[in-house]
């Protein structure tokens, strides 16, 4: 009877909550439809890889695309969050490089870029679209309101962002040929 009592216990102790399986499964998620995109994504792969049977995954999130349009947030927020962040950190000093440098240190590792960018793609969805400018609209206010009323310089820091985003879902860091490296110098030299 204790040997019953143990195993059940064990068992209650190291299952996962809601909230944390939500997390893994954002995770998973967020790799798979960075590679695939949100058509070309298995809500049977994302499942799999996360660890629960796809029932589990539609009780946590509905559809696909209900799984889709919350990693959108969490990957927005996540930038708002390095944002947020780095200007606190350096309140008198050029918060846009600040920003700009913790954005480039965070896009070092490329799933959620490439998120990102498929974020974008999707954005024929009407769903999809309102959630992208929703999320895209909290980073601009963001910006705007450190920006101390410099109009110019949002503009340029988010023309400048989006380059350098561009450039870092080709990898042109990686291409040794004179176009890249120019291109990549003119897209620092922004910053």
């Amino acid at each position: 009877m204790s040997d019953n009592f143990a195993r059940v216990n064990a068992a209650t102790t190291t299952r996962k909550t809601a909230e944390v399986r939500r997390e893994e499964i954002l995770a998973v998620a967020l790799e798979e439809f960075g590679e695939h995109g949100l058509d070309g994504t298995s809500t049977d792969t994302i499942a799999r890889k996360a660890g629960i049977s796809q029932p589990c995954l539609f009780r946590l999130f509905g559809t696909k695309k209900e799984l889709f349009l919350e990693t959108v947030r969490r990957g927005f927020r996540e930038v708002l969050g390095i944002f947020q962040k780095a200007a606190a950190a350096n309140p008198e000093g050029d918060v846009f490089l600040s920003m700009g440098h913790a954005y480039g240190d965070a896009r070092r590792d490329r799933t959620s870029l490439m998120f990102q960018m498929q974020a974008y793609a999707a954005c024929e969805d009407p769903d999809v679209r309102k959630v992208v400018r929703e999320e895209f609209a909290q980073i601009y206010k963001f910006v705007e309101s450190v920006a101390g009323g410099d109009d110019e310089k949002v503009q340029e820091f988010f023309k400048t962002g989006m380059l350098i985003n561009v450039a870092a879902a080709m990898d042109l860091g990686a291409l040794d040929s004179p176009w890249a490296h120019s291109f990549l110098k003119g897209c620092l030299q922004e910053q």
